[in-house]
């Protein structure tokens, strides 16, 4: 592209993305959108679909990505986007491995939701941060110990290696990424062709504890939780929580552990720490937040945040507030 006396060149990045079979779409398509909406007026990014044996590649949805090539077909890359698949928390297929392993070299490495576990299994990540899909963030601790997993982010940034949280945060990091190469702006753009946020609000926690408790099926704990998320900083005590649901305290934890293989005050916690969570992010204080969640003071609130979150509640306000 032909460039006017005094224009400053603007680099073009090249980015390939790892797809297997049954990897997850939106985790290719949600990045391969940010950055061909980047490409709009300007040549940004080059992509390529880089797959263990080249070829058509049936996706997790049903659909397939043609057209994609071996992974020593390609060089000289900028970016390597690792895309997830729920199988991956399970086992890292051993060509999917050694795909990403060759082309682990480039200028920086990325991976989306369960992504995260091929860099791991290449020990990348030994030592750094990084998230993962919230369903998947104990098993990624669990397999792989040397990795801080930090499970409400929804994207971190590590050296040269980022990780994005569950399937459309792989969206949110690619925003990131485009503001990295070509600044602010450019990624505004893009957000509001996409009409999304430039840094969406809120860490992935806050779509967890709602979400993943199954529904219950006994009464009783039906409407114990559904009492609990109503109204997080009312007294649920365990007597006083047995008690509106005409149960003995001792059965209301058989129920909780039973179901949720989990205590009534470890859940109560949670769906509070949730709840403050949500409260910080609307503006309102940490004192405000600790008391109108029902986790009482400021030291019981940064207790929380350490235990299920690993950050301060200061920290969290600073890192998921928007871009001006």
């Amino acid at each position: 592209m032909s460039k006017m006396p005094g224009q400053p060149q603007i680099r073009t990045h090249r980015v390939a993305f790892i797809v297997y079979d049954g990897v997850t779409l939106l985790d290719v398509s949600g990045p391969l959108e940010v950055l061909h909406q980047a490409n709009r007026g300007t040549p940004r990014y080059e992509t390529v679909l880089v797959s263990p044996n080249g070829g058509t590649v049936p996706t997790a949805a049903g659909l397939s990505l043609a057209g994609t090539v071996k992974p020593n077909e390609v060089d000289e890359l900028d970016t390597v986007v690792i895309a997830g698949a729920d199988q991956l928390a399970e086992q890292v297929p051993d060509d999917v491995r050694q795909t990403a392993a060759v082309l682990a070299d480039a200028e920086r490495v990325a991976s989306v939701c369960t992504g995260a576990f091929v860099l791991a299994a290449l020990g990348a990540l030994d030592g750094r941060r990084a998230t993962t899909h919230w369903r998947h963030a104990e098993t990624l601790a669990r397999k792989h110990p040397q990795v801080n997993v930090e499970p409400d982010a929804l994207h971190i940034t590590d050296g040269r290696y980022v990780t994005s949280a569950g399937i459309s945060a792989g969206i949110d990091l690619t925003l990131a990424l485009v503001e990295a190469d070509h600044g602010p702006e450019v990624a505004r753009e893009v957000a509001r062709e996409l009409v999304v946020f430039m840094q969406r609000p809120g860490g992935q926690s806050q779509f967890s504890t709602a979400i993943a408790t199954p529904p219950a099926k006994s009464d009783p704990l039906r409407e114990a939780t559904a009492a609990v998320v109503a109204d997080p900083a009312a007294d649920h005590s365990l007597p006083a929580l047995a008690a509106s649901v005409a149960v003995s305290p001792r059965h209301l934890t058989r129920l909780f552990q039973t179901e949720l293989q989990t205590t009534p005050g470890r859940w109560i916690e949670r769906v509070r720490l949730d709840r403050a969570q949500q409260l910080i992010l609307d503006g309102h204080s940490i004192t405000a937040a600790a008391r109108r969640s029902g986790l009482g003071s400021d030291e019981t609130l940064r207790r929380a945040f350490a235990r299920h979150l690993g950050t301060t509640p200061t920290e969290y306000k600073r890192r998921f507030q928007l871009t001006g």
